[in-house]
């Protein structure tokens, strides 16, 4: 039977797996992509992740390719699922096969590194403005989406139809369901600095400083999503809801967060590189903690946190000097 995909996902990571094994459940025709061609004909033979899922078949109309190009004449929509340094070069091989009735969407959580550009201004420099854009995020753990767990994400688009049409295509009932949203920034922002908040959190849980410091980061952790958020022109309630504070105390809070794995393999004396290694998977907030403490510098906004976090990784501070320092802090109001 000739294989005919609607929708190409980019990225057959974790996250991607699992996000393609969602569509392909419900009824899509999918293709998997994914860098590694040796991976991908692995895939594509066991049907199944074995080294990010592993013994969790893929459903029948879910296929694994090692070349994405011939599928780009039958694709609606491609959804973008690699690390965020490679979000530009991804697009940018993507760019010169696409046509233009095909609708991009991401489940890409950063900031571009370096310019510190929000993905939505990459891609809509990459591929037009006028392109459907969307971004998918919120509180998700590719196993548990993987598994076919009961999970709530944001879908948010530059418009309003494609974010209802994505809806659609994803929601799987009752284990998958997405809420619409037009505030890609707000969604995108929240999706960063929640990384960067639960690798303080993995510290102060690594030094065993308790559950109130914990309780404490998360909110406080909130508040600098919020002043940041708000800044580059994000809508205040998107990080009261799944992208924002539901994504931020799912990272913050449980083992499965890399970011926060990161952050308790630091407090136990361990370095950047040697914990990144032993994660085996890309850590975004190490990225992100480097471009939000750059433009908060730029914008004047204060994040104590993300700026202890910063220097903690750049090797400037060692935890328990940046949890010092921000408990020296001086006293100030609440809000």
């Amino acid at each position: 039977m000739v294989f005919t995909p609607t929708i190409l996902v980019l990225g057959a990571g974790s996250w991607g797996t699992a996000l393609a094994m969602v569509l392909a459940r419900n009824g899509h025709q999918v293709a998997l992509w994914g860098r590694n061609s040796a991976q991908m004909q692995q895939m594509a033979a066991t049907r199944q992740n074995a080294r990010f899922l592993p013994e969790i078949t893929f459903p029948e109309n879910l296929h694994a390719v090692s070349d994405f190009v011939p599928y780009l004449s039958t694709v609606e929509d491609v959804l973008v699922v690699v690390p965020s340094h490679a979000f530009r070069e991804t697009l940018a091989l993507l760019a010169p096969h696409l046509a233009m009735n095909v609708r991009i969407c991401w489940a890409t959580k950063g900031l571009e590194y370096k310019t510190g550009l929000l993905l939505h201004q990459v891609a809509a420099d990459m591929l037009g403005k006028n392109r459907p854009l969307a971004v998918l995020s919120g509180p998700s753990f590719a196993m548990e989406v993987a598994k076919g767990l009961p999970t709530a994400v944001t879908v948010a688009a530059n418009q309003v139809d494609y974010a209802e049409l994505l809806v659609k295509k994803f929601h799987h009932h009752p284990s998958f369901r997405p809420y619409t949203s037009c505030d890609m920034v707000g969604v995108e922002v929240g999706g960063a600095v929640k990384n960067v908040i639960a690798i303080a959190a993995g510290i102060a849980d690594g030094l065993g400083l308790g559950a109130n410091s914990r309780a404490a980061l998360i909110t406080r952790g909130l508040t600098e999503m919020v002043r940041f958020g708000t800044a580059l022109g994000g809508v205040r309630e998107t990080f009261m809801g799944l992208a924002g504070l539901g994504d931020l105390v799912l990272t913050c809070t449980d083992n499965q967060s890399r970011n926060r794995r990161m952050g308790y393999a630091l407090a136990q004396g361990q370095t950047d590189s040697e914990a990144q290694a032993k994660i085996g998977q890309v850590v975004e907030g190490v990225h992100a903690a480097r471009e939000v403490y750059r433009l908060a510098q730029e914008m004047e906004i204060a994040m104590p946190i993300v700026e202890h976090v910063h220097k903690v990784l750049q090797g400037e501070y060692t935890p328990q000097a940046a949890v010092q320092a921000l408990l020296s802090r001086a006293t100030t109001q609440e809000i």
